[in-house]
Order: structure tokens, then sequence, then C-alpha cells
């Protein structure tokens, strides 16, 4: 280990984020079929489930990322050689995840009804985003309890088993979709709500799935992670919601920075809404890729600064963050050579088409401050710093980017481009702060002997 030249990490970098890529694409494509199996029930399902979906995605991302901080705790207690520490940090991590579904079921119970009503929808489209969200509730649980599995997984290394159970996750979601969503083989035909059952039912396979994997394999068997359940310890949940909250609130902040511009854009006419969703669609698809590299960058430099190696952790910052901006290069390239090609994927319709050319020339601009603030974050967390970058999102997004993208939309002729141009400083703010910060810990680390 401590000899690894840096094609040696490279290679050992890629075994870890390749797994990761491939579970993030799963995940983005499950959300895709809910959504394009629900449009072909009709145009009120489809309004239903996205509306749904964009009320869920914030909460979902906010509450799994306080539950992520099970991955750098994991990761440090493997790279110290402390493995009897693992399994209680997992069963509290459980408790935790149980803790916040019932969190969320009531606040859901009490808040669902007036937000949907705050909300100027056709009274079909509330009908049935609320129920969407009502039998998606049911698989919340298993869901958040999944989250604390994969975690303690992905912490070892073993992210090729989560990858595989990913997979797995989507063909169940694509069969229920199909039976519940149509009404197939004598199913009830539910329509989009149907999209919220199947994910629920997909929720409960995964869990159970990633349950038996660590209780009878014997790559995990070792850590006797489920042998026993261990009393509540409230020393535990204080370190992990010390390490997630600012984890969740930073994810939040930047999920919900998205939907906030969403919300805004419904001032314009419905061919700048339609061509908007286009660019941000593949700007969010595009993300996965700094994205998994973030998560990759957890485990890697957990484990290394759980054993001490701090020089090695820091390699492999450069390792992750030259991968990204290696691959915004040529992703932003993508953008720009096949603009009209991409823009034709979404669409037939020539205003939209043309406008989303425009649009797409922005997300261009979204891939360099990705490439470098997304790893960033990763490799902080691995460290178990996460309130800084906490502040640093709220800043960047809330004080900077949406002010900005405001002003340049309503008091400039940027129009809705002024919204995509403040996510776009915004985004830049985020990179500048948390390279600051980066550099300052890694100087404090670089005085540790034998770093």
């Amino acid at each position: 280990m401590h000899t690894l030249s840096i094609t040696q990490k490279f290679r050992r970098f890629l075994a870890v984020l390749l797994p990761i890529l491939v579970s993030q694409c799963a995940l983005f494509a499950m959300t895709f079929l809910d959504t394009v199996m629900s449009g072909n029930a009709g145009a009120y399902d489809l309004a239903g489930v996205a509306i749904g979906s964009s009320i869920w995605l914030p909460v979902f991302t906010g509450l799994t990322g306080i539950l992520s901080s099970v991955t750098p705790i994991v990761a440090q207690f493997a790279g110290a050689k402390r493995p009897e520490r693992i399994p209680a940090t997992v069963v509290q991590g459980v408790y935790v995840a149980l803790l916040l579904s019932v969190f969320v079921l009531i606040g859901g119970a009490f808040a669902l009804h007036p937000l949907l009503q705050s909300m100027n929808l056709e009274s079909p489209v509330r009908d049935i985003a609320g129920r969407y969200l009502i039998a998606l509730s049911l698989g919340i649980v298993p869901l958040f309890v999944y989250t604390v599995f994969r975690c303690f997984i992905d912490a070892l290394g073993y992210t090729g088993v989560t990858m595989r159970i990913t997979l797995l996750s989507l063909p169940i979601n694509a069969l229920l979709n199909y039976l519940l969503i149509f009404g197939a083989f004598g199913f009830p035909r539910l329509g989009g709500v149907g999209a919220g059952y199947a994910s629920a039912i997909t929720y409960w396979c995964i869990a159970l799935i990633a349950f038996t994997v660590i209780r009878r394999d014997k790559r995990f068997q070792t850590y006797h992670v489920l042998d026993r359940l261990f009393p509540v310890s409230f020393s535990a949940w204080k370190e992990q919601l010390h390490i997630g909250l600012p984890i969740g609130f930073a994810i939040f902040f930047e999920t919900s920075i998205f939907a906030a511009v969403t919300l805004l854009m419904s001032t314009f006419d419905t061919i700048t809404i339609a061509a908007h969703q286009v660019a941000l669609n593949l700007a969010s698809m595009l993300y996965m890729i700094p994205l998994s590299i973030s998560m990759a960058l957890t485990i890697v430099i957990g484990f290394e600064a759980g054993a001490g190696r701090f020089a090695q952790a820091r390699q492999y910052i450069q390792v992750g963050i030259g991968l990204a901006l290696i691959v915004a290069v040529l992703n932003s390239l993508l953008i720009y050579f096949f603009n009209d090609q991409v823009a034709a994927l979404y669409t037939t319709d020539t205003a939209v088409h043309q406008l989303a050319r425009e649009f797409l020339v922005y997300a261009i601009f979204f891939q360099l401050s990705d490439a470098i603030a997304t790893p960033i974050q990763g490799a902080l967390r691995g460290y178990k710093d996460v309130n800084v970058t906490l502040l640093a999102t709220f800043i960047s997004y809330w004080l900077a980017g949406l002010p900005i993208g405001y002003l340049l939309a309503t008091y400039t002729s940027w129009g809705p481009f002024g919204y995509w141009v403040g996510l776009i400083a915004g985004l830049a703010v985020g990179a500048v702060l948390l390279s600051v910060r980066l550099i300052l810990l890694q100087r404090k680390y670089g005085a540790v002997a034998g770093g």
C-alpha cells in the first residue's frame, strides 16, 4: 500500500469507482422508467408522478445523505484495523434509519396535503401526486435500511456487490411498473400511482437481498454485523448525526436549488419550460460521473485517513479530480459538437428543439465546476470534514447562485437563461470555497509524520 505508484492507485480507484458509477446510472434509470412508463399511461399520470418525484427527491437525497455517514466511519475503522468497531456502527446506523423513517412518515402525514393544495395544480394531477407519494411511503423503511447496508458494503471496497444488487432492482422495478401502471395479467390498473407501489416493493426486495448477502457472503460474515442487536447508543447516534447532518443538508441544499429554479421557470411559456427540462435532464445524467467519483473518494480517503496514510490520500484526491476534469472536457466537447443531435433525442418539437440547443450550451459550463467541487466534497467526507462543505454549499447556491439567477432573469435581457448563469456562478463559488478548504486541510495533515 505504501509503495503504490500513481498508475496503481488509478487502477485501484477505478475498481472502486466503476461499480458505483453503474449503480448511480441504474438508480437514474429507475426514475427515468417511472417517468416514461407513467407518461404512457396518460398526461395526468406523467404530471402527477413528476410533481411527486420533485417533492420526494430533495427529501430522499438529503436523508440518505445523513445515513451516508456510515461510509467514512466504517472505512476509517477498516483502515485503522479495528473491525470490532464496525458491527455496532452498522446496527446503530439501522436504528438511525428507522428513526428517520418515522419522522418522514409522520411529517408527510401532516404536510403532504397542505403542500399539494398550495401548488397551482389541476385536481387530477394533485390527486395522482398525493397517492403516488403515499404508495411510495410504504417502502421508506426498507429504503433507508438498505442505504445503511449499502454504505457498509461500499466502505469495505466491495462496490461491485451493491452494483449487482442495484442492477437486479431495475428489471424488478420495470416488471412491477408494467403490472401496476397498466394493469397487466389481471393486476389493478393504477396508472402513475402504480409506479409508487412498484418502487416501494422494489425497495423491500433490495433491502432483503442486501440483508441476505451480508448474512451469507463470507466476505461480510467475518464482521458479524447482523449477528446480534446492540443496545441503543446515543453517543453513536451523535457521532453519526454529527457527520451525517451536514452531509444531508448539503445535499438537500444542492438538490432543492434545481427544484426551486424549475419552479421559478414556471413563469415562462411551456416551450421554455420544456427546453429547460431537456438541458437539466442531460446535466443531471452527466452529473452521475463526478458524483460517483465523489463517492469513491469518500471510501478510499476514509480508508487511507484511518490508516494514517495522508500522503496516499492526497494522491488519490489528485487521481479523482484529474479523472473528473478529463471526463468534464470530453462531456463539454460532446455537448458542443453534437448539440443538435442531443436535443433531438429529447424532442421532435421544432421550437423546443431550437431553444433546448441554447440551454445545452450553458450546461457545458456546469462540467468544469462539477468536476472540481463534487470530488472535493467526497474527499472531505472521507476525512470526516463535513461542516465547511455544508456552509460552502449553502453560500454558493442559496446566497450566490439563486439571487444572481433571479436578478438576471427578472431585470435583464437574459430572461430564463439568467437562472442558468446564476447556477453556473453558484457552482463556481462552491468550487473555489471547497478548494480552499481542501488545501488548508491537506496542509494540516501534511504535517503528520510519515503522511
